[in-house]
């Protein structure tokens, strides 16, 4: 769905538009009431059944774009409910990050095996012979799978020579490597938190939009406001995320927009990369017996949730994001950090306790769309500011699945070209799951180890607009575009240590 535009993706991006518009009028937010019916114009629905139901999933949305949780459906409550405490330049955001409207909800099927049309009342009822608990019939001449029987292992669907023999499964379920979400008496999805990292697929999977992550549009910009010197630091996946647009053209958006500076978070990830290669000099294997990369937060947490044990084997580096923050809380006293990019967990990785003081907000590229909607930001009128040219190309590539456990690998090889270094990532928590499991089992001695929550990496996120292979080719091209490779070149090699 990412990168396909849809109804969905329309009234996000209206939402996001309307709550910056509202934040650049003033931060006057009791008129806020009126923003569903800016969203949701007309006497008629658009998809659901009501228009007033739509409303009522517009109005949860704009809350939560706000920062705010989802109104309880017993008891009468006004939009405005909480928005004293919220609407305001310094707002943490407050767990649960990502967050299920229940009414937008459509109770999709659960796992199960269902037979379609398309069956054929074959001769050969191979999809019968083949089941293990005697679960296939026919009736009326189809077959009919007893779902109190079926263990679904779907060997009827393999045997079926028509494919009339479908896997359904919800579609949030099934995009989440956490195994987290499951079933209200209802029949709605929910999320345990207990086992959430907010990796956001789920968000990106499901074709209702009923999955929402909180945001911070609305307190970025009372930041902006009140005359906070602002500045953003970009994930490098930003280039092509809004169209053709060139750096020095998004520099210059960024601006009209109200920052102070933009800077590009590559030149944390060159930091990040020298780090993390001397923590895997020193260590492996005299100190623990493989390292994992310490980047993407919604890894890093599934480690802790799943593999407490491992948490050893984590390189105790700071992240791009930490790093870069840090870097701008040191040369520009009193400013504040907008980190912008496509990930949700970042929002999570922000607000603990050692990092708030270092990112004071996190927005996703869709919010940022949404604030360049709202000031009718023209990129073909828009001059061009200076370039964003102090992230090398191994940092840029950060972006995209390998690029981290590659640029450090790259970076030991430059130092110790004789040095054989093995190498193992995957994407996508499950097949994290599976890289850390046998980690775990003694699998991978003297390995880096590289886990990205999204399939395809960063520029994969719940944050992003473009898709997954588009954006990929643009970081490629983003990446050769640097005036250094190698982090060694950075005019920061040597900062790394005195930010940690």
């Amino acid at each position: 769905m990412r990168g396909i535009p849809s109804l969905i993706t329309d009234i996000r991006k209206s939402v996001f538009t309307e709550v910056a518009r509202m934040a650049y009028a003033g931060g006057d937010y009791t008129n806020v009431e009126d923003l569903p019916f800016k969203i949701v114009s007309g006497d008629q629905p658009m998809h659901r059944e009501s228009i007033f139901l739509e409303r009522a999933i517009a109005g949860e949305r704009v809350r939560l774009a706000m920062g705010l949780g989802i109104r309880p459906i017993q008891t009468r409550t006004l939009m405005t409910e909480g928005m004293d405490a919220a609407a305001v330049a310094q707002q943490y955001y407050e767990p649960p990050l990502v967050n299920i409207i229940p009414y937008a909800c459509h109770a999709c099927p659960t796992n199960q095996y269902r037979v379609t049309e398309s069956c054929q009342n074959c001769l050969a009822a191979s999809c019968q012979k083949v089941c293990p608990r005697d679960a296939v019939s026919f009736v009326n001449g189809k077959s009919k799978i007893d779902p109190n029987k079926c263990i679904r292992c779907g060997k009827c669907a393999d045997a079926c020579a028509y494919n009339a023999i479908i896997h359904m499964e919800r579609p949030c379920a099934a995009s989440c490597g956490m195994d987290a979400i499951g079933s209200d008496e209802h029949g709605r999805a929910y999320i345990n938190q207990e086992k959430c990292v907010a990796c956001g697929q789920c968000l990106v999977s499901c074709p209702f939009g009923a999955i929402v992550d909180k945001g911070q549009i609305f307190q970025v910009i009372q930041s902006i406001l009140k005359g906070d010197k602002v500045i953003a630091i970009v994930a490098p996946a930003f280039v092509g995320q809004f169209g053709g647009v060139t750096p020095g053209k998004f520099v210059a958006a960024m601006k009209e927009l109200g920052f102070a500076r933009t800077t590009e978070v590559a030149i944390g990830a060159d930091m990040c990369t020298i780090e993390e290669a001397k923590d895997f000099l020193e260590k492996v294997p005299a100190e623990q017996p493989y390292m994992a990369t310490s980047c993407c937060p919604a890894w890093h947490a599934m480690i802790g949730k799943l593999f407490p044990g491992e948490q050893k084997n984590i390189s105790m580096t700071l992240t791009p994001m930490v790093f870069t923050a840090r870097l701008m809380k040191k040369k520009y006293s009193g400013c504040k950090v907008v980190f912008v990019g496509p990930c949700a967990a970042k929002k999570l990785e922000a607000i603990r306790e050692n990092i708030r003081s270092d990112v004071d907000f996190v927005l996703t590229f869709e919010e940022l769309q949404g604030m360049f909607e709202a000031k009718d930001i023209d990129f073909d009128q828009i001059e061009e500011l200076e370039d964003l040219n102090e992230g090398t190309g191994a940092g840029r590539g950060f972006a995209v699945s390998g690029g981290v456990a590659g640029a450090v690998a790259d970076l030991i090889h430059q130092e110790h070209p004789d040095m054989e270094l093995k190498i193992a990532h995957a994407e996508g928590l499950r097949e994290c799951r599976k890289l850390m499991t046998m980690a775990k089992a003694g699998k991978y001695k003297g390995y880096l180890l590289e886990g990205m929550a999204c399939p395809g990496g960063c520029v994969a996120g719940p944050g992003t607009i473009l898709p997954v292979e588009k954006a990929a080719k643009c970081v490629e091209k983003y990446k050769k575009e640097a005036k250094s490779a190698s982090p060694l070149e950075s005019a920061y090699r040597e900062t790394g240590k005195g930010l940690e």
